[in-house]
């Protein structure tokens, strides 16, 4: 029997991260919530209010025979502007810095290499710079943030487009 992996992905509000990868066979689940910081247990608003270190995030629970890793890179990249790094869209800020947080060595190689495909290949102009850093503790955020997109479907798809990441989204990954 496979053993269950995890991959932790922040993208700017985790609204909008948690439906790109709850759709593929092999994620089990995807949970929004708060890492990389230093207080245990923060709140939404706590996290909001920038002082507490941690970065919005998601974390997803895979199978590797089904999903790989690589496979969640790639859609990790088609759901963010890697070239800003201070925050994503409208929300600005450290708490929604774009990162990926590795979970092992494995997973901090594919993510440099994964990243350096993407520079490679000349898509965006600007330098990409997205982190990458290990996977600290993860806190999970309230029950309404949970599967947002499926509880406040338009609430979510006013946000999503509003906030310019539907535009940015098809303007440079039209083609995938």
């Amino acid at each position: 029997m496979t053993q269950l992996e995890k991959a932790t992905f922040a993208g700017g509000c985790f609204w909008c991260m948690v439906k790109p990868f709850d759709q593929y066979e092999g994620v089990v689940s995807v949970l929004s919530g708060y890492t990389g910081g230093e207080l245990k247990n923060p709140t939404y608003r706590q996290v909001c209010q920038g002082d507490t270190g941690h970065t919005e995030a998601v974390e997803i629970t895979f199978c590797p025979d089904k999903i790989s890793y690589e496979q969640l890179l790639d859609i990790f990249w088609q759901q963010i502007d890697p070239t800003d790094d201070n925050g994503q869209f409208a929300d600005r800020g450290d708490s929604y810095r774009p990162v990926i947080f590795y979970h092992n060595q494995a997973q901090q190689h594919a993510a440099i290499a994964s990243k350096q495909r993407l520079e490679q290949s000349q898509r965006f102009t600007q330098p990409i710079k997205v982190a990458i850093e290990q996977a600290t503790s993860f806190y999970p955020a309230e029950h309404e943030h949970q599967n947002f997109y499926q509880k406040q479907p338009a609430h979510y798809n006013r946000y999503r487009q509003l906030s310019g990441r539907a535009d940015f989204i098809i303007k440079h990954w039209h083609d995938k």
